[in-house]
């Protein structure tokens, strides 16, 4: 497997495994809905990003600046040429550049409002409309959307945020070890870039043909009334507001399952989903502060794990 000479090998990034595990299931299932990166400055989150589509032969990162204008990104329709010569000329924008890639936003909550309302639209209904002057022209756009973003920053649109199937918050690695390892890998990288990647190219090629193998693998598996009734239960008891988390729950579930190799869904990739799905869609309880986590998924959910563990 060839990889890119100006991007850092994925396999090769230090730590941060919930960010890797969340892009990798947007691979396993494009359709997943993406994934949000919340987090500091340095936290490997454009380089996960970019190093995420060189684990796919001709998989893109298409990249939509915060200053992008809204022709810029859906594109823009010759009128003049419409009224003239009867026909439509539409100029592509990022949005039709990204059908079937990787939209990358880095600063998504920086956004401006009618560029938000655009890629709402187009991950609703997987096509882009533009009108002008009552002449209209319609295009595909699905695409995996990635977000990054530094919550000092500010947040997103609550509609936007919904919209992102996982979220997951990265920070600075706090072992001495690893930090001295992201510094050593980092360096090696930047002083010798191509023997940097040879040193990585076996685990690269796995990890394609893991990705590869987990699809095959998903479409094998069938969600048993167990698995939804539970998926139902634990979107009444985080409280969530329709129905968007207990589907993507449940799809999130069965990719863990087929990128662990398994046909079979178990309690503990339901937990591990519902720490990725829901806590950007979980209510604030009065006084409470900070990301929800894994333990705080556990803690809310109680009795609920034990059911899993025995049912499942």
């Amino acid at each position: 497997m060839n990889i890119a000479p100006d991007v850092f090998p994925f396999s090769a990034i230090v730590g941060q495994d919930a960010m890797k595990k969340g892009l990798l299931l947007n691979l396993v299932d494009p359709r997943l809905g993406g994934v949000l990166i919340r987090g500091e400055k340095g936290t490997a989150k454009s380089t996960a990003v970019r190093a995420l589509a060189d684990l796919m032969p001709g998989l893109h990162v298409v990249n939509l600046p915060v200053s992008a204008t809204e022709d810029r990104v859906v594109g823009t329709l010759d009128i003049e040429h419409a009224i003239r010569e009867g026909e439509k000329r539409f100029e592509p924008g990022l949005l039709a550049a990204a059908h079937g890639h990787i939209l990358y936003v880095d600063e998504i909550n920086l956004l401006d409002d009618t560029i938000v309302d655009a890629l709402l639209d187009a991950a609703a209904m997987g096509v882009n409309t533009v009108e002008r002057e009552g002449v209209s022209y319609c295009h595909p756009s699905r695409f995996i959307l990635i977000g990054t973003m530094n919550p000092e920053e500010g947040d997103l649109r609550p509609q936007l945020l919904d919209r992102f199937a996982l979220s997951v918050e990265v920070g600075g690695e706090r072992e001495v070890e690893t930090r001295m390892e992201v510094v050593k890998r980092r360096l090696a990288f930047d002083a010798d870039p191509e023997a940097f990647r040879r040193q990585y190219a076996r685990e690269q090629s796995e990890l394609h043909h893991r990705i590869l193998h987990a699809r095959e693998l998903l479409t094998k598996i069938e969600p048993a009334d167990q698995l939804l009734e539970w998926t139902a239960k634990v979107g009444i008891r985080l409280e969530v507001d329709g129905h968007r988390a207990d589907i993507t729950l449940m799809k999130t579930a069965m990719a863990l399952a087929a990128l662990e190799g398994r046909t079979c869904v178990l309690a503990d990739d339901m937990v591990e989903a519902a720490s990725l799905v829901m806590p950007h869609r979980m209510r604030r309880r009065p006084f409470e502060d900070g990301a929800y986590g894994t333990e705080t998924i556990k803690d809310r959910l109680g009795d609920l794990l034990l059911e899993a563990a025995n049912v499942l």
